[in-house]
């Protein structure tokens, strides 16, 4: 019976080095996701007043600012263009 207990211990504690080992590489990849979002491109864009308005209440619709609108609308409009291109 002790060499069972042993055993499980033993068994408890691979577990807890491969869990320690899979949370170490998500903290990595979370890392790297943050690290690109913040490299993200700066671009000008000029629209016309009536366009602005309408951006900017849609985006207070969905509850995004207007930037986030901006980029969720050319996010969505580059994956519509891959699934029918």
């Amino acid at each position: 019976m002790q060499g069972s207990l042993e055993d499980k211990e033993q068994k408890l504690q691979e577990r807890l080095e491969r869990l320690n080992a899979l949370e170490e590489e998500i903290l990595k990849k979370e890392k790297s996701l943050k690290e690109k979002e913040k490299a993200k491109k700066q671009m000008l864009l000029r629209l016309s007043p009536s366009l602005w308005d309408e951006i900017a209440a849609w985006a207070e619709e969905d509850f995004r600012s207007i930037n986030g609108q901006v980029e969720y609308l050319l996010t969505e409009c580059v994956r519509h263009h891959r699934r029918s291109g």
